[in-house]
């Protein structure tokens, strides 16, 4: 690793400020930072460490019900919150797909928002990579891109988002809380993500210095809790990040849907909204014709980036796998194997 400076504010305001110098990063749990450290990837030239800022380790509900997440909130924490995960389940769902206990016990939620790319091209310093390094190059077009971006990529990048987590919070209109040198503002977890295009070098909206301090779901979300789920199909049951990932959520009444939800992740270099699907699945009976609409709808502009073709129909039958498990109900109690679609036995439960 390089030589850095080392700096731990005691403030917000204090660590924004550190963190507006030239190569300054900041630095939480360091579940993905370290490691990019290690490998020479990243190279900050300051790192701020933000993990003595209690105010963001916080999780509380506002007057008009939306709840906030801090930052600093680990992801375990969340995701065994039994108000938290009885409130919005798809996401608690999605946090325990991910990774191992070890990891999600130190994980933050403003890390897990804001984690890079896992492409093997991007990791390995001897190969061209435009996210790495701008104007270098994509080894991965003609490489090993067999679990690459079918949706929204670009010749510049074919690089997929990692998070199982921004999955669900995409399809429920979270909101991200951002703090910078030039005030707060907020943006739809939606936006923050970028798709490459030409620059495929800026992954998000934020700008030097700005930081994630909360992750604030809106109380519209409860809605969708006792028809919600997420499913991600992965090489192996454990410990593995989505070829291919669902959350989706379902308003019934009557038979038909009122409302639905519905977003994909390892699929795009950021998580995937399908409103077109969304639409087509408002006022439909709640039966398998229309969520192969619907999933025929999603990946409508899908298109192989290299040797992934099967991804679209995988994607395809996750997707109507997904809303039968959300009409079907949300389980009482968390599978075992959570968002595998190999975990819908009763008897393998424990409590969420």
């Amino acid at each position: 690793m390089n030589r850095f400076d080392y700096v731990k504010p005691a403030t917000v305001a204090e660590a924004i400020a550190a963190a507006a110098a030239p190569g300054a990063a900041y630095l939480a749990s360091g579940t993905n930072l370290l490691d990019l450290m290690k490998g020479n990837v990243v190279r900050p030239a300051r790192l701020v460490d933000i993990t003595g800022l209690k105010e963001l380790t916080r999780i509380e509900t506002s007057g008009n019900g939306d709840v906030r997440i801090g930052a600093l909130v680990r992801n375990a924490d969340l995701a065994y919150d039994a108000s938290f995960a009885k409130d919005f389940p798809a996401v608690a769902e999605a946090l325990l797909s991910g990774a191992s206990a070890q990891l999600r016990n130190a994980a933050t939620v403003g890390g897990n928002l804001l984690q890079r790319t896992r492409c093997a091209y991007f990791y390995d310093t001897a190969s061209a990579c435009n996210k790495r390094t701008a104007g270098s190059g994509c080894d991965a077009r003609d490489g090993e891109n067999s679990q690459h971006a079918v949706l929204g990529w670009s010749e510049a990048c074919i690089a997929t988002n990692p998070s199982d987590f921004c999955v669900p919070l995409t399809a429920f209109d979270a909101i991200v809380e951002i703090e910078g040198p030039a005030g707060r503002r907020e943006v739809s977890l939606d936006a923050l993500h970028l798709l490459p295009g030409r620059t495929p070098e800026r992954e998000t909206v934020l700008v030097p210095g700005e930081m994630i301090v909360a992750v604030r779901l809106p109380a519209a979300a409860r809605a969708f809790a006792g028809h919600a789920r997420y499913l991600k199909v992965r090489e192996r049951n454990s410990y593995a990040f989505a070829v291919v990932s669902t959350a989706a959520g379902l308003v019934i009444e009557n038979g038909s849907i009122r409302e639905a939800r519905l977003a994909l992740g390892g699929v795009a270099a950021k998580p995937w909204r399908a409103r077109e699907a969304e639409t087509l699945l408002a006022g439909q009976a709640a039966d398998a014709r229309a969520f192969e609409r619907a999933a025929d709808a999603a990946l409508r502009d899908a298109k192989p980036s290299g040797d992934n073709a099967y991804k679209i129909p995988l994607a395809r039958q996750l997707i109507v796998r997904a809303l039968q498990a959300a009409m079907q109900g949300t389980p009482a109690r968390m599978p075992a194997l959570p968002a595998s679609p190999f975990s819908s036995v009763p008897g393998v439960l424990h409590d969420a």
